[in-house]
């Protein structure tokens, strides 16, 4: 939608910004009332709109009518260069962007295709949402590597056996082991997760395995393990390499015998899960310095996945920050509406040591800390670019946004050249010559 109240400029744009389809409204009134009525992915607001033609309070005004009313709709704010001030102040309130005047159409249609690409990530954000009900619970990905560990997983996870996760911490183990358990035949059955650093040794095997009444001080009544709590479920037991050696014996035990008994007891009990375990560390390191047993090893990693780190999966640090946003708008009922481009560049260059959950605290604590409706790379507190501003060179801006998206494309497509260019709505041989641009 084209929000301008010149008619000369409503005729000239709507057939400039051809094959799109563009309707226009002239007041703040009239877009609002459009918006309400039909579903706008991208909107041009001309800031000077009347009554204050020659200023900008009725534009904001309707930038921040519209984002209340649609928070998902782009909104390019056209401006004077007289009137800059205002296109920051816009940006900074919410706007995707902005575009002088006079305005190049070629430009804009360029600004408007970005727009409309943010809006699919954000679009296919909310599905991946709606369907982790089913299976796939928080796993956003765009990466090569990410999508491979994914095609694992459907094979996988329908079939009973012992899993092993490895990678480093933050990268997302519980997550899959999750996902895991979601594409199974137990996943209307329970699933339990303990995590074997965090409990003291001389717990951990009453944890697991239960206890009877008067097996140790303090034990006054029966109490099942997690063995127990999640028969014929699936039981996850995260940092299994900090399993002390008796324990890994009497898990070993387990496994070959599917029977338990709990601490104190003489009843043999049958118990049917399926193991998902999950370490940082090298196990293989371990059972050389005699740490943990080779036999169990084997028995715990009929399949091993290895979940790679946030700075090998290209692209899904941008995807994974729009997840998170949305996750915790909703979960503390705040309406931010996206990333200043700063904050999106410094989330692509970060390393993240942290890996993912390093990223989900910052954009959480950005979400509660933010200023404005846009989070800054200064919000994430993250170094933003070198300079004070970003670079407005349009075209130098276009080419490299231009390359970001033929990248993600042929990541998303595993190189499938048809399917990108379908994907990034370009014919092939356009997308052959970016590529050749490279």
């Amino acid at each position: 939608m084209l929000v301008e109240d010149d008619l000369g400029l409503q005729k000239q744009m709507r057939w400039a910004l051809s094959p799109y389809v563009v309707d226009v409204a002239g007041s703040r009134v009239e877009a609002l009332e459009k918006i309400g009525n039909s579903t706008f992915r991208v909107v041009i607001l001309d800031l000077g709109l009347p009554p204050d033609e020659n200023g900008a309070s009725e534009g904001l005004k309707t930038l921040d009518e519209i984002l209340n009313a649609a928070p998902r709709i782009k909104v390019i704010v056209a401006s004077g260069n007289v009137e800059r001030a205002n296109a920051v102040k816009a940006v900074a309130n919410g706007a995707f962007d902005f575009i002088a005047k006079p305005i190049d159409s070629e430009i804009l249609k360029l600004v408007i295709s970005r727009a409309l690409r943010m809006s699919e990530l954000e679009e296919e954000n909310t599905q991946l949402r709606e369907l982790s009900a089913g299976g796939n619970d928080g796993l956003v990905y765009a990466s090569p590597k990410m999508t491979q560990i994914a095609r694992m997983l459907d094979r996988v996870g329908p079939m009973d056996v012992s899993v092993l996760l490895t990678g480093e911490t933050g990268t997302g183990k519980d997550v899959m082991a999750r996902a895991l358990h979601q594409v199974s035949r137990r996943k209307a059955q329970p699933f339990i997760a303990i995590n074997c650093a965090s409990i003291p040794e001389n717990l951990l095997e009453s944890e697991l395995f239960g206890h009877e009444r008067g097996a140790f001080t303090g034990a006054v009544k029966r109490t099942h393990g997690k063995f127990e709590m999640a028969d014929q479920g699936t039981l996850f037991l995260d940092e299994i390499g900090d399993m002390p050696m008796p324990l890994q014996a009497k898990l070993l035990r387990f496994l070959q015998e599917r029977r338990l008994e709990r601490v104190g007891g003489r009843e043999s009990i049958t118990v049917d899960v399926r193991l998902i375990t999950a370490t940082n560390q090298k196990l293989e390191k371990l059972i050389a310095e005699g740490k943990f047993r080779e036999d169990l090893y084997y028995r715990i990693n009929d399949v091993l996945i290895d979940l790679p780190a946030l700075r090998e999966r290209e692209t899904d640090s941008v995807l994974l920050a729009q997840y998170f946003l949305n996750k915790f708008n909703k979960a503390l009922s705040k309406h931010v509406a996206g990333f200043t481009d700063d904050a999106l560049g410094a989330i692509s260059r970060h390393s993240w040591p942290g890996n993912v959950r390093e990223l989900e605290s910052r954009v959480k604590r950005a979400v509660i800390m933010a200023e404005s409706k846009r989070i800054t790379a200064q919000d994430l507190d993250l170094e933003a670019a070198v300079g004070a501003f970003r670079d407005l060179n349009m075209r130098k801006e276009v080419e490299n946004l231009e390359k970001r998206l033929v990248a993600e494309a042929l990541a998303c497509t595993d190189g499938n050249i048809s399917k990108a260019a379908k994907l990034l709505g370009i014919s092939r041989p356009h997308l052959y010559s970016l590529i050749g641009q490279d």
